[in-house]
């Protein structure tokens, strides 16, 4: 599933391509992805103006002029791509938007796990009855959007509750300490929950713990303090250096130019079970946390 560096590469491509532009088509090729799709969406937002995208966690926001906020996850499997002029859309093309330049950009999700959403301003879509909402913390709003519509996208059922964006002044070493403080979990467990952090997966926790020198079994409790100081910056390193290369490309994910991500190439221990430590040379090991790899090296992380 993409993680932050992904979605964002992703926003970055999108902000030149609609920001300030009109829609001038909006094409739904289902009713649903992995739920059902807004009712009236293309009523709602053609003919409409786009502001400039942004990311919350792993969500792509694209607030519509006078209208509200486009919500989308990619999932397991989207991507989205950007085209010139229109082009011929494939069996997994679920989502479409021609531009008033006259560009398009092409949701494509083979296994229908993203999903697209739409947050009105007059009021907030309806979640499943399994999900609620609850109190969320700080977000980056668009110029376009007005005070109230920004409240209605912090408490979205997918936002609500969110931690705060590892790359911003709110986490820190102070927040990463009290929020670990009484927690037994081990820490790459405790980095992957979303209301703790937003946008940390897999892959990111387990090089930044690499990077920080903390082993993934460690309790999350006793990173506070001086482990927090070495983790916080080690978590936003290596997002930005992955960022700044477009993400990785370990299956599904391409950037919305077609070009694969290259960090892969930069991955210190995820996926690399078996091989030599980059640093000390010893072998670099693989446990399951949570239902997920983990990957580590025993001797450069105590």
């Amino acid at each position: 599933m993409p993680e932050l560096p992904e979605v964002e590469t992703v926003k970055q491509a999108l902000v030149p391509v609609v920001t300030g532009q009109v829609i001038r088509t909006l094409r739904l090729a289902r009713p649903d992805l992995r739920w059902p799709m807004p009712k009236g969406l293309s009523n709602k937002v053609e003919g409409r103006e786009m502001g400039m995208p942004y990311r919350r966690g792993k969500y792509i926001l694209l607030p519509v002029k006078n209208a509200g906020t486009l919500l989308i996850h990619l999932g397991m499997s989207g991507a989205i791509r950007i085209h010139s002029t229109q082009p011929d859309f494939g069996t997994h093309d679920h989502v479409a938007m021609q531009m008033s330049s006259g560009n398009w950009w092409v949701f494509r999700d083979p296994r229908r796990f993203g999903h697209l959403d739409f947050i009105a301003e007059e009021g907030m879509s309806d979640a499943p009855d399994a999900l609620s909402s609850s109190v969320s913390p700080d977000t980056q709003a668009d110029a376009l959007a007005s005070a109230d519509q920004i409240d209605r996208i912090d408490t979205h059922w997918l936002l609500a509750g969110m931690g705060p964006e590892p790359l911003s002044n709110h986490f820190n070493a102070l927040y990463l300490s009290e929020a670990a403080r009484t927690r037994s979990m081990p820490i790459k467990t405790f980095l992957l929950d979303q209301k703790i952090v937003a946008g940390i997966g897999n892959i990111y926790a387990c090089e930044a713990l690499f990077r920080a020198g903390i082993s993934p079994k460690r309790q999350a409790r006793t990173v506070a303090g001086k482990r927090a100081e070495k983790l916080v910056p080690a978590i936003q390193s290596v997002l930005q250096d992955a960022i700044a290369q477009g993400g990785t490309s370990l299956r599904d994910h391409v950037q919305p130019g077609g070009e694969i991500g290259y960090f892969v190439q930069s991955l210190s221990v995820y996926g690399r079970a078996g091989e030599s430590c980059f640093t000390c040379g010893d072998m670099v090991k693989q446990i399951r946390q949570s239902g997920r790899s983990t990957f580590y090296c025993s001797s450069c992380q105590r």
